[in-house]
């Protein structure tokens, strides 16, 4: 295992348990659903989606047709088979989000998958999903490590939450765990990519986009951050 798209292809278990998993996709799917609010008719492409479990929620309460992609192949199969059937949520294959048209989505979402790219190869990614977006559509770009964050600071925020939500003692196991794992390891091994404020709104404009950071990262991790992008 030697990139992060190897890590996420293969069976990643950075959550303590299946309770700690719908809790963080209801979150996102909350907070993502505020951020965009109700869209009705519009096309809202999840891009790094994962398992999305919370898909359902974020369809309905937007109202929109979701569009799924994920760059894990193994992903992407599991995501088929899960919304087969689906009248609002469409899965995307490698060859649909490489080919999709130009202007053809009215919101993109890429949560937690901006520390996974190296900064040019982001700037290649922005301006993609600037050609597919409308020309009043915008971009969510959410989960951004600014350079203090480290690991302890990620596995403190999980305690918040797994005491509110149940699976405190799940989550204390869990830190023992992650410290032994392929993540830390790779973590460690491969870095982040961090961004301060100033650093994320350049290279949009890069991507001629001009972005703005938002008050609030969805997720339960506000030590990391969001910004809406849109086209210069």
């Amino acid at each position: 295992m030697t990139t992060w798209l190897d890590f996420w292809s293969g069976s990643p278990n950075i959550y303590v348990n299946d309770r700690h998993l719908r809790v963080h996709c209801d979150r996102i799917a909350q907070d993502v659903a505020r951020l965009i609010g109700t869209a009705p008719g519009r096309r809202v492409l999840d891009f790094g989606c994962g398992d999305a479990l919370a898909a359902p929620t974020l369809a309905k309460a937007t109202g929109a047709t979701l569009l799924l992609y994920d760059a894990a192949p193994a992903v992407c199969q599991r995501l088929a088979s899960r919304f087969a059937g689906a009248a609002n949520i469409v899965v995307l294959d490698e060859a649909a989000w490489t080919t999709r048209p130009a202007a053809s989505v009215d919101t993109i979402v890429m949560i937690s998958v901006a520390q996974y790219i190296g900064r040019d190869d982001l700037v290649g990614l922005l301006e993609r999903m600037r050609t597919v977006l409308t020309p009043d559509g915008a971009i969510l770009v959410g989960d951004v490590i600014p350079p203090e964050a480290d690991l302890v600071a990620d596995l403190v925020a999980l305690l918040g939450p797994a005491a509110r939500h149940g699976f405190l003692g799940a989550a204390l196991i869990g830190l023992v765990r992650t410290f032994f794992s392929d993540y830390r390891r790779l973590r460690a091994n491969l870095g982040l990519t961090n961004y301060t404020e100033a650093d994320f709104i350049a290279l949009a404009r890069r991507a001629g986009l001009h972005a703005e950071r938002l008050p609030l990262n969805p997720g339960f991790n506000q030590k990391r951050m969001a910004f809406r992008a849109r086209k210069i």
